[in-house]
């Protein structure tokens, strides 16, 4: 049985203190060849703040991204993005989820860093993994975000919530991680660095 006083104790044992320098998973892994991300590209960094709410029951915020964008239309997402100039990952994470969310960095507390994820977009993502405090209020970005929910932590950490489906890319069938949850499924890289967290916390 999931327990949050257990998932603390191993977030500050085995969350790494600063970021990778290298992703451990990616977007290809579940697929034989040919891969969707080229070798040897040129990647660019980015971060995402996996937050979790100190409710009674734990909850991890996540977003649903607007239809009309260019990028990942309609797709699931914790709140992040690409870093600015000279911008920390633990910078970037804040300043996106305060961008998307509204959720100020005041009320968070950082535990650590998981694992870096790499995606079919060439971007190097690293999750901030942090507590956040029940008195946030959180406000969509109206341009970017269709709408802010939250799952609960012990449902994602959970392996038999994690599924792998496929579908047809450009010719080719790709399989991915996929967390149903109600009538919303969690997919992709925002799957894949949830498997990451679980697998780091609890492999």
């Amino acid at each position: 049985m999931f327990s949050f006083d257990d998932f603390q104790r191993r977030a500050k044992e085995r969350l790494l203190g600063e970021p990778a320098r290298i992703w451990k998973n990616s977007d290809d892994d579940l697929n034989a060849p040919p891969r969707m991300i080229a070798a040897g590209a040129t990647l660019k960094a980015a971060a995402v703040l996996i937050g979790i709410v100190e409710r009674d029951l734990p909850m991890v915020v996540l977003t649903r991204r607007q239809n009309h964008l260019a990028k990942h239309p309609c797709q699931i997402a914790f709140p992040g993005g690409r870093l600015d100039a000279d911008e920390t990952v633990l910078q970037g994470a804040l300043r996106e989820a305060d961008e998307e969310t509204g959720l100020a960095a005041r009320y968070i507390t950082p535990l650590g860093f998981s694992d870096g994820f790499l995606t079919v977009t060439q971007y190097m993502v690293t999750p901030v993994v942090a507590l956040v405090s029940p008195q946030c209020q959180l406000k969509a970005h109206e341009g970017e975000v269709a709408e802010i929910f939250e799952v609960p932590l012990s449902f994602l950490m959970d392996p038999q919530n994690c599924q792998t489906h496929s579908r047809e890319f450009n010719g080719v069938t790709r399989r991915y991680f996929v967390y149903p949850f109600g009538d919303r499924y969690i997919w992709g890289a925002t799957a894949g660095m949830i498997r990451n967290l679980h697998e780091r916390l609890y492999a």
